[in-house]
């Protein structure tokens, strides 16, 4: 069943991949359409997560918050599916970096990277980077069930060199590096929930506070890995740019936890700039309980 899914589904992604970017943005606006109106995805979820968030507006402005971060939502899939057939060039102009210049000093110190991102603005497109540096880049993601879609996806994401491994294989990957001396760029998406099993760490997120992601501030630490915070603007539809922020170039010194609260503070200002391109639909606060 699953691979016939997979041999359903794959053409038309494919064609959707190659559609001109006018025609893409309107299938986007269609798919929206269904998406938002008609069957509602995880509309309370967003909801009541904008609402914790964003409390200090009034209702009436979340919703149009609301409204453009389904546009955007659906621009994120649709694009995600366009990496597929996109041309370098094209990538190129698409997803900007503005401080190419930054990365290429701090590869000089020889120490391995991690990226500390966000689910917000194209994470997708911020694979394309890796096809301008010179350390090899490791993406992590969290795997999918169908094995079919997940051979697909690790193929998309990889399209511009770098290489996917799912959160299982995250500390094999850093250890075996580490132990070759072969410094690498590792990608960490650390804002949404851990599992309330693995919380090892509670800070606030928009004054609420919750369990928070420790990985990448632990494994920088373990491995002296340099930190960076990678910001991702979106310019106008299908256009964005990204710099990238020191954190830290030395972890170890730094004291428990305040690296990840640096990061967490990073990606509240960030979603200010423009709620509306901020992944809304996780359930972010599942676990939560009031900060003093």
């Amino acid at each position: 069943m699953q691979f016939l899914l997979y041999v359903v589904l794959y053409p038309i992604l494919w064609i959707i991949s190659i559609l001109p970017f006018p025609i893409f943005y309107a299938l986007s606006d269609l798919v929206c359409f269904f998406t938002y109106r008609v069957f509602g995805y995880r509309k309370k979820t967003v909801r009541k997560n904008l609402a914790i968030a964003l409390s200090h507006l009034p209702e009436a402005e979340r919703l149009v918050i609301e409204k453009k971060f389904y546009s955007h939502m659906c621009d994120l899939f649709l694009e995600m599916v366009k990496t597929m057939t996109i041309s370098t060039t094209e990538m190129d102009k698409r997803f900007v970096i503005q401080n190419l210049s930054f990365m290429k000093e701090l590869e000089k110190k020889g120490k391995s990277i991690a990226i500390m991102t966000s689910h917000y603005a194209s994470y997708e497109w911020s694979i394309s980077i890796n096809k301008k540096l010179s350390f090899e880049s490791f993406a992590i993601y969290k795997k999918i069930t169908n094995p079919y879609f997940d051979k697909l996806i690790r193929r998309i994401r990889s399209k511009f060199g770098a290489t996917l491994i799912n959160t299982k294989e995250t500390i094999p990957t850093i250890e075996s590096n580490f132990a070759k001396g072969h410094p690498s760029i590792y990608g960490f998406a650390s804002d949404q929930s851990p599992r309330a099993s693995r919380a090892t760490h509670w800070d606030t997120f928009f004054g609420i506070e919750t369990p928070i992601q420790t990985g990448a501030e632990v494994l920088s630490k373990k491995y002296d890995m340099i930190m960076v915070f990678m910001h991702i603007k979106k310019v106008k539809r299908g256009f964005y740019e990204c710099r990238f922020e020191l954190m830290s170039d030395d972890p170890k010194s730094v004291p428990d936890f305040e690296l990840t609260t640096n990061f967490m503070r990073r990606v509240e200002a960030q979603i200010l700039e423009a709620p509306e391109y901020y992944l809304w639909t996780h359930k972010r606060w599942k676990h939560k309980r009031k900060s003093n």
